[in-house]
């Protein structure tokens, strides 16, 4: 992906070589640890780090990658700029962390035309921009939620339309709340792309006897300590169907049961 294009998912400013901005990077290596960066760097890189100093620049240069950016707003005060300028390096600088500038790029790197010359358009609405991973524990309602959390954290970083993303929460809350009360464990999956997003939870627990019934409004299996703390109304499956563009349910007796959740951007 060109640089250009990097300098603007980040909001960055240019502190050196103006004039290297259509230059185009293979790979975005995000470290504060120069031997790293030294150890496993491939080149026509670009760097991200939040080491605002002339060996963050030098390490980046022996490494032949094309250039620095530094996060958090930082700026190098000790001859950065006249080493990137004379080894033909840029030097730019970003008030996001590492943690959103990696998204901000990643969301970028696929949803730029420019970024994929000859992919016709139907194939670059499917382009992964985010896969992630996560795993819930049965029981823990001490930590309950926080995988939604994250989910929708991730999903309003990369841009996406508030009203969608409101509905993937809250379809993700459910099926989480779920998991912390009727299986021993789930492992969950976050796919997205620019035009649709995916969460699958895989649990092993119980299973669901009749999906059927289990779907009706009101219906619980929850225990009293369950509904003592706010949860088992019986009404989340039904929700996660309303917020959700396609549900489907598969669940086995004694193993446990798989939900895949699909939302398309309209």
């Amino acid at each position: 992906m060109k640089i250009r294009s990097i300098k603007k998912a980040l909001e960055a400013s240019v502190l050196e070589g103006e004039d290297k901005l259509d230059t185009i990077v293979k790979h975005i290596y995000a470290s504060d640890l120069m031997s790293d960066v030294l150890a496993f760097g491939r080149p026509e890189s670009i760097l991200l780090t939040g080491l605002a100093s002339r060996q963050a620049v030098i390490s980046a240069h022996m490494a032949e990658f094309n250039g620095v950016i530094f996060i958090r707003g930082k700026h190098p005060k000790d001859g950065s700029e006249k080493y990137a300028r004379d080894n033909g390096m840029i030097l730019l600088s970003s008030e996001h962390d590492m943690y959103d500038a990696c998204l901000k790029i990643e969301a970028a790197k696929n949803v730029e035309t420019e970024f994929i010359p000859g992919v016709e358009g139907e194939q670059r609405k499917n382009e992964m921009l985010l896969h992630q991973e996560f795993k819930i524990e049965g029981s823990d309602f001490a930590s309950a939620g926080m995988v939604s959390t994250n989910v929708k954290s991730m999903l309003k970083k990369i841009g996406f339309d508030p009203l969608f993303v409101r509905r993937i929460a809250i379809s993700t809350y459910e099926a989480e709340m779920n998991v912390v009360m009727h299986a021993k464990r789930a492992d969950v999956t976050l796919n997205v792309t620019p035009s649709w997003v995916e969460v699958i939870l895989d649990d092993i627990g119980k299973g669901i006897p009749d999906i059927d019934r289990a779907m009706q409004k009101g219906y619980t299996t929850a225990t009293e300590e369950m509904r003592a703390m706010g949860f088992g109304s019986g009404m989340g499956l039904p929700n996660i169907d309303k917020n959700s563009d396609e549900m489907t349910i598969k669940s086995e007796v004694g193993k446990g049961t798989k939900l895949n959740l699909k939302f398309y951007l309209r």
